[in-house]
């Protein structure tokens, strides 16, 4: 299975955005990708204050356009994030939409763990201002294989993927807006380190570059495999990468060191 993350410089003109990640999808299409992934945020990423005025619904504008797009190159689009329409008042929720060549929404995943840290330089995120929580751990079956959705801040999380890893998921995503200052130490170390443990595919769409206000994404989109290794990574520009996934790999893998087999299922819950 050819797969494709895109890496992007989203930022507050959400038109600019999406045609961007169109092209993008285009591109990719083109080469022969069977499933497209685009990051974190993808159409809009600028000032907290603006976030709940550019929530949509889903479907909605966004969202309907990739459908579109799903269905002109017969192919699966995960649609990063976008900002939902929240229940809460004054928030959003971080939302993730799986849609297949059929042009049709199958998974929709809204982000479970929000980012609010304090980081170097007084810099602070505070995701919770402005984001609803979601309450739903998510896995898609395809076509091709069963997907598993999560989104940025998530992989710091491991009990989630391992959760994914039992509901039956060969390939998780990772859609993300990565700080540079956490993701030049943490990000490839914690993605390799989910693919380990859990013996799956991840792929691993990320923003790249500044965006208001005065914030930086490190970007380094890639794909890992099931053994840990990074078989496809961005270089530091708005780009398309491909990886091919191997499932007979993966498969060989699970039998020759079956870690998951010796879980300790009735001392842990999943």
């Amino acid at each position: 299975m050819l797969v494709a993350a895109v890496q992007m410089n989203s930022r507050e003109d959400k038109e600019t955005n999406v045609l961007k990640a169109e092209k993008l999808i285009d591109e990719a299409a083109t080469k022969g990708a069977e499933v497209v992934a685009l990051p974190e945020y993808f159409n809009f990423l600028g000032p907290d204050k603006e976030k709940i005025s550019q929530a949509e619904e889903i479907p909605g504008p966004t969202i309907e356009r990739l459908m579109d797009k799903a269905t002109q190159h017969k192919i699966y689009i995960l649609c990063g994030s976008i900002l939902e329409k929240g229940t809460e008042p004054n928030k959003a929720f971080n939302t993730s939409v799986l849609i297949n060549p059929q042009g049709e929404i199958i998974a929709k995943y809204r982000k479970i763990h929000l980012f609010d840290v304090k980081i170097k330089e007084g810099v602070i995120y505070q995701e919770s201002a402005t984001i609803q929580r979601g309450e739903e751990i998510v896995t898609a079956d395809t076509e091709l294989v069963k997907f598993g959705l999560s989104i940025c801040y998530d992989l710091r999380f491991p009990e989630l993927y391992r959760k994914l890893t039992f509901n039956g998921a060969q390939v998780i995503f990772v859609p993300a807006a990565f700080t540079l200052y956490t993701g030049k130490d943490h990000w490839e170390s914690l993605i390799r380190a989910r693919a380990i443990e859990n013996q799956v595919y991840i792929i691993a769409p990320a923003q790249i570059g500044f965006h208001l206000p005065d914030k930086q994404c490190y970007g380094k989109s890639m794909v890992v495999d099931p053994w840990g290794i990074v078989i496809a990574k961005a270089s530091d520009r708005e780009m398309v990468i491909l990886a091919e996934l191997d499932f007979s790999y993966q498969n060989k893998i699970k039998k020759e060191l079956p870690s998951l087999l010796h879980v300790r299922k009735n001392l842990f819950t999943f």
